[in-house]
């Protein structure tokens, strides 16, 4: 027997059985039931927007999956190109398929010397990385007009690989340009982290050789934020791509999106609370006072997740690593103790107020030597391969543009007053 639900208009008493499929139910019938009748749901929290086979999460589980590969397997047994093709393609590679698959990124990274130097010059040393990021992005759309012909499925695979390539390149881009370096050119001899921590911090002086303790956190973060499945910046992709636009519009549109502070900015968040609280003997303080609704706990509670994020616990144990290797950060220090006294505390767990992936991917990011303003550019690198497959797999099914709804609660009909009698 089939499980569905039954919708009773109480105006004439008809009534309506819908079957639940997928955990959900088709708007299509009450629709026709109930024409003109908007369900209400601002910030999309009860809406199910399209049905995806890209990445599966159970919030009150703690789960996260892409593909059906749990997050945890994925993360200390893959890389991110691995991850990257799996999201794109639905299955893990071969070890012909991925070699293919590398050397076509590599290949792919370099962007227009002449075009992004222009683009670059137009921002002042003082620019957001993320704006020039999101710039980047969108002006891609005036070098590839075959981008348009986005109903070719031929045509979509090969902007998907060329915008997972070229991101590394304009992040670093603007990393480098921020820190009055020449940007660097890729180098097909390394791996797509170890190519994006080159780029980044070399100089003209000096070219940087990157420690394989960083590029394996790193690959490992950029895996844990591919995808996650219809957040913010995932819908915007989605609504820009719906109307058909070239990928690099969609994706600018996803990284701009991304850009807000509730979204990725909030581990730059958490570096700013950990400053807050300063010492480690401050943190039962800081503590009460967030109960006594005085401070804002940062880094933990997600919209999805009701329970520990999988991916804070795999960050939590990177952590440790690279700060072997830095040497110890008092920041961490006062992570742990703030995490072990929330943890412990019946008022943040009642409230399911558990670590994020937030909580500790800034202390990696900065111990690794960016600067906080490139948190959010290294967030959008990793998940333009989760926008990209959302983005491939919408326009694959011909979904229809994105048109919400809304309740009217303006000003009825009214006479024009002439502006004399104003």
């Amino acid at each position: 027997m089939k499980e569905s639900i039954t919708i009773t208009d109480n105006r004439s008493g008809e009534s309506i059985e819908i079957p639940i499929e997928d955990g959900g139910v088709d708007s299509g019938p009450w629709t026709k039931f109930l024409p003109g009748l908007w369900f209400k749901d601002e910030g999309f929290a009860a809406t199910a927007v399209t049905n995806s086979s890209i990445t599966y999460i159970d919030g009150g589980a703690g789960q996260l999956e892409y593909r059906g590969y749990p997050i945890e397997d994925l993360a200390s047994k893959s890389t991110f190109t691995e991850v990257a093709y799996l999201l794109v393609h639905g299955e893990l590679p071969n070890s012909e398929s991925l070699d293919d698959w590398n050397s076509k990124l590599a290949e792919h990274a370099q962007l227009d010397a002449v075009q992004n130097e222009n683009l670059l010059n137009c921002f002042s040393s003082h620019s957001h990385p993320m704006g020039m990021f999101t710039a980047g992005l969108a002006a891609l759309s005036t070098l590839y007009p075959d981008a348009k012909d986005v109903e070719d499925p031929e045509t979509r695979q090969k902007h998907v690989l060329n915008a997972i390539a070229k991101v590394s390149t304009l992040a670093s881009s603007a990393a480098a340009y921020r820190n009055g370096y020449t940007p660097g050119k890729p180098n097909e001899e390394l791996s797509y982290v170890e190519n994006f921590l080159s780029m980044t911090f070399s100089t003209s002086d000096k070219v940087f050789e990157p420690n394989p303790t960083f590029v394996k956190a790193l690959d490992q973060l950029f895996i844990l934020h591919a995808d996650h499945e219809q957040n913010c910046s995932t819908t915007a992709v989605r609504v820009v791509g719906s109307s058909h636009a070239d990928p690099y519009s969609a994706l600018s549109a996803g990284s701009a999106a991304l850009s807000g502070p509730r979204h990725g900015g909030a581990n730059e968040a958490v570096l700013n609370m950990l400053d807050d609280i300063g010492t480690f003997e401050n943190v039962n303080s800081f503590v009460d006072s967030v109960k006594n609704g005085e401070g804002r706990l940062m880094g933990f509670g997600h919209r999805v997740y009701k329970n520990y994020d999988p991916r804070a616990q795999i960050i939590k144990d990177t952590a440790h690593e690279i700060f072997e290797l830095t040497g110890k950060n008092p920041k961490l220090d006062i992570a742990l103790k703030l995490e072990e006294a929330a943890l412990e505390d019946d008022y943040f767990v009642s409230r399911k107020l558990y670590p994020n992936v937030d909580f500790y991917s800034g202390l990696i990011y900065q111990a690794m030597g960016f600067p906080v303003e490139m948190f959010t550019v290294l967030f959008a690198v990793a998940r333009t391969a989760g926008w990209i497959s959302h983005w491939d797999e919408m326009l694959s099914r011909n979904t229809r543009i994105a048109r919400p709804r809304q309740l009217y609660i303006g000003s009825e009909t009214r006479n024009f007053i002439s502006i004399e009698d104003r």
